[in-house]
C-alpha cells in the first residue's frame, strides 16, 4: 500500500533540474517531523515548508500495488506523443519511506525516469535515475552519494563545509524559506547568508524555488 499526499504534473522547480516538466508525486510521512504545528518545535526537522499529512491533497490517495500508483502517474503526464521522456519526482515528508523496487519497476516499464528528493536518513534503492539528498540539521545522513546535495541553508547543526567531502556531482545551497516562521524584516537574511557563502565558496551553487517565485504549485 502506497500512501500519496498529492500528485500533479507541474515544473520542477528547485535544484539542477529546475525547469524540467514534471509529475510530482509527494508521499505521505515522514521520519523527520509529524508534519503537525505542536510537533514542530521538538522535531528533527522544524523548517519544512510542506503539507504531507493524510491523503486528501490533489489527486492523492491510497494505492494497492506498485502498478495502480504507476499508472496514476502515467495518467497525469499530458504529453504521451511528444518524444520527450517522461519525468516522475518522489517527493514528501520523505519518499524513501514508501518507495519500493515494485514500484520503480513499475515506473520505468511506463517510460518514465525517476527523480528522488530525500533527506538522506534512509538508504536509497536502486534504478533512481536522478538522487537529490537535503541533509537535515543533525539527523543522520545514510545516503552519502548522488548526484546533487541540496542544502538549506543556514543551518545551525549543519554547516556545509560538513558535506563537502561527500559523493555528489552537483553543491546546492537553498535559502530557508521563512515567509511563516520569522518577521518580514528577517526574512531577506537567509538569502544573503547563501549568496554570500556561494560567492565566498564557488563550489556552492545557489538554489532558488523558482516555483514560488514564478506562481506555480
Amino acid at each position: 500500500m502506497y500512501s500519496v499526499k498529492e500528485a500533479f504534473y507541474t515544473l520542477q522547480g528547485e535544484g539542477v533540474q529546475a525547469g524540467r516538466a514534471s509529475v510530482f508525486c509527494r508521499f505521505a510521512g515522514c521520519n523527520l517531523w509529524s508534519g503537525r504545528e505542536q510537533d514542530r518545535a521538538s522535531a528533527q526537522c522544524r523548517f519544512c515548508d510542506t503539507d504531507f499529512v493524510g491523503t486528501d491533497g490533489q489527486n492523492g490517495g491510497r494505492f494497492a500495488t506498485a502498478d495502480a500508483l504507476a499508472e496514476h502517474i502515467t495518467r497525469l503526464w499530458p504529453h504521451p506523443h511528444e518524444g520527450v521522456t517522461p519525468y516522475v519526482v518522489f517527493t514528501g515528508g520523505e519518499p524513501l519511506l514508501q518507495l519500493d523496487a515494485a514500484l520503480i519497476d513499475a515506473v520505468h516499464a511506463a517510460g518514465f525516469e525517476i527523480g528522488v528528493e530525500t533527506n538522506g536518513s534512509l538508504a536509497a534503492p536502486d534504478g533512481i535515475d536522478w538522487l537529490c539528498v537535503s541533509p537535515k540539521g543533525n539527523a543522520p545522513l545514510v545516503q552519502t552519494r548522488g548526484d546533487e546535495l541540496k542544502l538549506v541553508h543556514p543551518q545551525t547543526d549543519a554547516p556545509p563545509e560538513r558535506f563537502e567531502g561527500l559523493d555528489f556531482d552537483h553543491f546546492l545551497l537553498q535559502p530557508m524559506d521563512t515567509s511563516g516562521l520569522m518577521a518580514s524584516d528577517a526574512r531577506k537574511e537567509p538569502l544573503s547568508a547563501t549568496v554570500e557563502h556561494c560567492m565566498a565558496h564557488p563550489r556552492w551553487r545557489l538554489s532558488l524555488q523558482t516555483h514560488k517565485i514564478a506562481g506555480i504549485d
